[in-house]
């Protein structure tokens, strides 16, 4: 198996780290957009993140990878079994990665049911397709905006629901989706169509790095990878655990990751004051927040998240108002929230009374 260049090597473009690394805290932001020129270590990243990203329990035996501790959200298969073997085993196995290709087609995505063994032998068979095999860890896409339209639509609505639902003639079967959703492209080659663009959660455009000192640690450290690539590796194991601990520290603290009132008002007036069309970025923004929150060990949003969250869930919604023509940043984005606010303070919340902690404060 050829070795993957660590995650925490990659020089700069942080944007596009921190999205990925927010989209694997909690998969239910609904993926993330990389678009950008050739050599911009898009899919380095990608396959790198996946590796880093801790184990995960499976149902022994399960060919969709089911969490043993979400019984709700087991396949047809498991809950079938339960029935009769009252508790399942489980093992524990990397992070699956999953390369999509370009020319997939509908069946090989969702898997198929063989109609003719249910009519002649009255079994119920399914072939899982990409959407079983990704349960649970990374799909990438290269390419995606060269990907058939109706592929990309049956990828996000998995990635959206958590769940693959198959139906043909009558027979049904269903089996959990959660996957971490990336998508590549170089804008050269096409751009994806409006509807798909916005149902991407998250959206980073990176560019080749321009400081000369930066591009000179990027040749050396790739040629020191191609060197040794087992020592290059062992340099930065260090690194590469600390950020798996902390995403799986993110992960289980990502529940009790709370929210106000003032921090919905935040959100809402912030979209509604850059003309963003539709309501899905609100919850993309908050989803985002909480996810980073988490990431930095916290139990409560502040506005440093919602800017944050901003900075990469509205490049690809904005259509006009100030930011147009000018890349967002985050500092623009939080002074933006502070004006909504009249001049509100920044850094950490307002600590909210007891007497409106238990109507303001939500859990997703």
């Amino acid at each position: 198996m050829p070795q993957i260049y660590p995650f925490t090597a990659v020089v700069g473009q942080e944007r596009m780290k921190r999205a990925l690394v927010l989209n694997a805290v909690s998969p239910r932001i609904g993926g993330v957009l990389i678009r950008g020129e050739r050599g911009t270590a898009k899919s380095t990243a990608a396959r790198a993140l996946a590796a880093l990203l801790p184990h995960v329990h499976v149902v022994s035996d399960c060919r969709f990878g089911c969490d043993p501790d979400r019984p709700t959200t087991w396949c047809t298969e498991c809950r079938e079994r339960v029935a009769v073997e009252k508790k399942l085993p489980f093992v524990l196995q990397p992070t699956p990665f999953i390369n999509l290709p370009v020319s997939a087609t509908e069946d090989r995505v969702v898997g198929t049911l063989d109609i003719e063994k249910a009519i002649q032998k009255g079994e119920r068979h399914f072939e899982p397709g990409v959407l079983a095999a990704a349960n649970r860890g990374l799909l990438y896409i290269d390419e995606v905006n060269l990907l058939d339209d109706h592929v990309v639509d049956l990828l996000l609505d998995s990635a959206a629901m958590g769940m693959n639902i198959v139906e043909r003639e009558g027979i049904s079967f269903s089996h959990p989706s959660r996957f971490i959703l990336v998508g590549t492209m170089n804008p050269e080659e096409g751009d994806l169509r409006p509807q798909l663009l916005d149902r991407f959660a998250l959206s980073v455009e990176i560019h080749g790095i321009r400081d000369a000192r930066d591009r000179v640690l990027i040749m050396e450290r790739n040629l020191g990878f191609e060197a040794d690539a087992d020592g290059f590796r062992d340099d930065w194991q260090a690194k590469e655990e600390d950020l798996s601990h902390q995403i799986e520290a993110a992960r289980l603290l990502l529940d009790q990751v709370t929210y106000a009132q003032r921090d919905l008002l935040s959100i809402a007036a912030l979209t509604a004051s850059l003309n963003v069309d539709g309501h899905r970025a609100d919850l993309v923004i908050l989803k985002t927040a909480r996810a980073h929150a988490a990431f930095e060990g916290r139990t409560a949003i502040n506005e440093r998240d919602i800017a944050l969250a901003a900075e990469l869930a509205l490049p690809h919604r904005i259509k006009r108002g100030p930011f147009q023509q000018a890349e967002i940043t985050m500092d623009d984005l939080q002074e933006k929230i502070e004006q909504l606010h009249g001049g509100a303070t920044t850094g950490e919340p307002e600590p909210m009374s007891g007497e409106t902690e238990s109507t303001e404060k939500k859990k997703g």
